[in-house]
């Protein structure tokens, strides 16, 4: 009977499928990559109007304790973390 080196073959199986899983995740990078100018080609982002979504805030005295009360509590949060 033929003696197999066991070592040598785990190796061979070993970076087989290092091959098998990098080439994978390269023509998968490439397959995201060219998904993604296809779609920002054909299916482009509508610009936001910016003064439609951002309103300045207006507070009266409650609200500025409540931002005030809120503040202090993340920031004793952030103190106490480490």
């Amino acid at each position: 009977m033929e003696e197999v080196n066991l070592v040598s073959e785990a190796f061979k199986f070993m970076a087989l499928g290092m091959g098998i899983v990098f080439l994978f995740l390269t023509v998968m990078i490439f397959a995201l990559k060219l998904q993604a100018k296809l779609i920002a080609k054909y299916f482009p982002e509508k610009p936001k109007d910016v003064s439609k979504t951002w309103k300045p805030i207006t507070t009266n005295e409650d609200e500025k304790h409540t931002i005030a009360a809120i503040t202090a509590a993340i920031i004793h949060h952030n103190n106490n973390k480490g």
